[in-house]
């Protein structure tokens, strides 16, 4: 990244010098030529009013000045640098016509001879119908570039230098903060940076803070799932060797089989939810489609009955159809893990309602419950993954903790809201809302 910027910074200081130089030059031989067409002007008027044909010869040669007088037929009477008699006849040169028609002319040429060579012409009507031209050859701007190149080189060279170093020092100095940041990005707030940087700075403050969160998750996720796998697992291996050794007894081992058996649903439904919750994190955006929450809770309650009358916990459907978008498959998985949570945590002739309504442009599904309750300090965490309010009842249920895990998820993928109102030995109700079809 430092030698992109450095390698940027100097690139614009080339081109802006290069592009400055030209610039320069263009300048330069503009003003240049404005000069000797003046000086030329001035030089024409001078000797077209005095006629003094021998002193202004002398201060032609010093100038490189060429005076030459034009009868009014064309044929040249005077040139100061040149045989008049072999002259040819000058009346259809550009400069001695526009003279002859407008008192004036000034006309610049290239040298049919020398394309780096420009001449300059001012000729002036004079009184008895003849006309003074004087001219004089100058460089062209080429020639001029060409005559001032080691210069302009030398300039150039001394100029990029300076750029280099200047370059090099800014992009040390651009990125010194942040080189800095990300050396120590754990104390990052006490790192001297541009008020410029401080949004970034913040954001990645923000990013470094939620990695490190995610990574303890994962930690944590990754320790709770062995320990959830390791505790029927270690159950099954410890009946089984019983069995497999001979030392249980006949009696025994019908209790061994059926604590195996059901150890082993444990560990199957831990499996399949954590498996669930795996599918949901690497999911893209969900299928939607018009659902019918009313219907989809009624399915759920019928499919629960007989699991709700083995804890003798009584089931209630209470609403009307809503219409909401999202996908049949979620919305079953949602219902049912919140209706499954509220019978596993109830108490023997407890209830479950479950009301579907709306308010505004929301659908409102709730899931009610009279039974033990969830402590106020503990509804933040109780959708967290393999979180347990009540470790010995959760696993006296056959809970995994991820119900509600699967729950959020969900709920998250829909654009919904999610809320729970609580209070131990007093039930517990969960809220979930969606945008109204």
């Amino acid at each position: 990244m430092e030698n992109k910027i450095h390698k940027r910074l100097f690139l614009i200081a080339a081109i802006s010098i290069i592009t400055t130089l030209c610039l320069v030059m263009g300048v330069f031989y503009k003003r240049f030529q404005e000069q000797v067409s003046y000086d030329l002007r001035t030089f024409g008027n001078v000797v077209a009013q005095t006629q003094g044909w021998e002193k202004a010869d002398s201060i032609a040669a010093k100038e490189n000045i060429r005076i030459t007088l034009i009868d009014t037929d064309g044929s040249v009477l005077i040139d100061n640098q040149a045989d008049e008699a072999l002259m040819e006849n000058h009346r259809n040169r550009p400069e001695f016509i526009e003279a002859k028609e407008n008192g004036t002319s000034q006309i610049t040429r290239q040298s049919s001879t020398f394309s780096n060579v420009s001449t300059y012409y001012y000729a002036i009507l004079l009184e008895d119908g003849k006309v003074l031209r004087v001219s004089r050859e100058v460089g062209s701007i080429t020639s001029i570039f060409f005559d001032t190149l080691p210069l302009v080189i030398g300039m150039s060279l001394v100029i990029l230098l300076i750029a280099l170093i200047l370059s090099r020092l800014l992009t040390r100095t651009i990125l010194e903060p942040i080189k800095e940041i990300a050396s120590d990005i754990d104390h990052i707030d006490e790192k001297k940076v541009y008020k410029e940087l401080i949004p970034v700075v913040h954001m990645i403050q923000q990013q470094h803070e939620n990695i490190l969160k995610q990574s303890k998750m994962r930690q944590d996720f990754t320790a709770n799932v062995t320990h959830e796998l390791k505790t029927p697992l270690t159950s099954i291996s410890g009946y089984s060797e019983l069995i497999e050794t001979g030392m249980a007894s006949d009696q025994d081992i019908q209790h061994f089989a059926h604590e195996i058996h059901k150890s082993s649903d444990r560990l199957l439904t831990t499996i399949n939810d954590i498996i669930r919750l795996s599918e949901l994190d690497s999911e893209g955006a969900e299928v939607m489609e018009k659902v019918d929450l009313y219907e989809v809770a009624m399915d759920c309650i019928e499919s629960l009955k007989v699991h709700a009358k083995k804890y003798k916990v009584t089931l209630f459907l209470e609403g009307q159809s809503e219409m909401i978008n999202a996908s049949p498959e979620r919305m079953v998985e949602l219902i049912y893990n919140l209706v499954d949570n509220a019978i596993r945590y109830n108490k023997p002739d407890g209830y479950v309602k479950v009301r579907i309504t709306h308010q505004d442009q929301k659908v409102i599904l709730s899931v009610k419950d009279n039974g033990i309750g969830i402590p106020k300090r503990y509804h933040e965490r109780v959708f967290e993954r393999f979180y347990r309010v009540d470790k010995s009842r959760s696993k006296a249920t056959g809970g995994t903790g991820l119900g509600l895990a699967i729950v959020k998820h969900i709920v998250l993928n829909h654009h919904g809201e999610l809320s729970i109102d609580s209070e131990e030995g007093k039930g517990c109700e969960i809220k979930v809302s969606f945008q109204k079809v």
